[in-house]
């Protein structure tokens, strides 16, 4: 590809006239730096995409970058002998929409070391079904496993579970030989979960436990998406020795909470920060994500496929809660 030659992309600004993002021209030589040249085929939407892209969130640590904190492509170009043309990669995180350009444009330059080998067992469309929520469900699998956590310590329970990683996390771990509880606030979902892989469905409304230090043991572990009360609850009702893995904020940033669960219970609470995951267990992930514990829904997961312009709508439907599964961004 000539460096000269014009692409599209999903430009943010923040500048003088104010935060805005759109669709723009820009060329090769004006993407960030980085060792391999890929030509985009598929990006994502995630929520820290929906807070970047309108500017509800402090994510981008310096201006004008391409949104989208996922991408996956065929490289074009390289100085690392790693990679050669024609490879099909993939990258999430490591930066992308936050201190480089990211995955909303028809080509992206990614840094080698973060840059992953496709798996085999994935096409670059499922990779990006999973992206950030798959690989951020699987990291939590991948440490709580790590942490000795076992089928037979009781069910996983997974909050948020309508959403991309809830889904994603309801159906890897189902997968991986765990009996799966799912708490939702969308209780008209009940029969999908289910189909994903839920052994049950759980009104979060409806929940009565977590008056106490202590509850009753009745979950072996959980995967964590909203934060604050639904946190400390959880890790009130898990059983002696089980894992907790918190994922999200959707609900509060505060945890309020006691450590009678830790010191007598030795409940974990796993912290998982996916965007900066070290190479050697980032790879490991996602071989599995490829292998063992790859979704068996993700076309049902997948609930939208949407074009770059698309995206502005995109963003307010899930800020405004209103979104479901999985977006996929077609950019090919």
């Amino acid at each position: 590809m000539s460096t000269s030659a014009n692409f599209r992309a999903f430009r943010i600004r923040n500048d003088d006239v104010g935060y805005r993002a759109g669709i723009e021209s820009m060329r090769a030589d004006e993407l960030s730096p980085g060792e391999v040249l890929i030509k985009t085929a598929y990006s994502s939407v995630n929520y820290k995409d929906a807070l970047a892209g309108t500017g509800k969130g402090k994510i981008l640590r310096r201006f004008p970058l391409n949104g989208g904190i996922d991408v996956a492509g065929h490289v074009v170009q390289s100085t690392d002998p790693k990679f050669k043309e024609g490879d099909a990669v993939l990258c999430t995180g490591c930066g992308l929409s936050e201190t480089r350009d990211g995955g909303y444009a028809e080509y992206a330059r990614l840094e080698a070391k973060w840059t992953i080998p496709l798996p085999r067992g994935l096409s670059l469309r499922e990779s990006m079904i999973l992206g950030t929520a798959g690989f951020t469900a699987g990291l939590a699998l991948f440490r709580m496993r790590d942490n000795r956590q076992m089928p037979e310590l009781g069910p996983i329970a997974i909050t948020g579970a309508t959403g991309g990683v809830g889904m994603l996390a309801i159906d890897l771990f189902s997968r991986a030989g765990f009996e799966v509880h799912a708490i939702s606030g969308k209780p008209g979902q009940a029969d999908f979960l289910k189909r994903l892989g839920a052994r049950e469905v759980l009104d979060r409304r409806d929940l009565q436990w977590g008056q106490h230090a202590l509850e009753s043991a009745r979950f072996g572990g959980a995967v964590d998406n909203a934060g604050g009360t639904m946190l400390a609850q959880l890790l009130a009702c898990t059983a002696p020795y089980g894992n907790v893995a918190s994922i999200g904020l959707a609900a509060d940033s505060r945890l309020d909470t006691t450590v009678m669960p830790f010191i007598i219970r030795g409940v974990s609470l796993l912290g998982i920060a996916s965007a900066g995951t070290a190479r050697d267990i980032r790879e490991q992930v996602w071989q599995q994500l490829a292998g063992a514990w790859k979704p068996a829904h993700l076309d049902a997961i997948c609930t939208r496929e949407v074009a770059l312009e698309e995206l502005p709508g995109v963003f307010d439907a899930m800020l405004s809660g209103g979104s479901f599964g999985r977006t996929l961004v077609r950019i090919a």
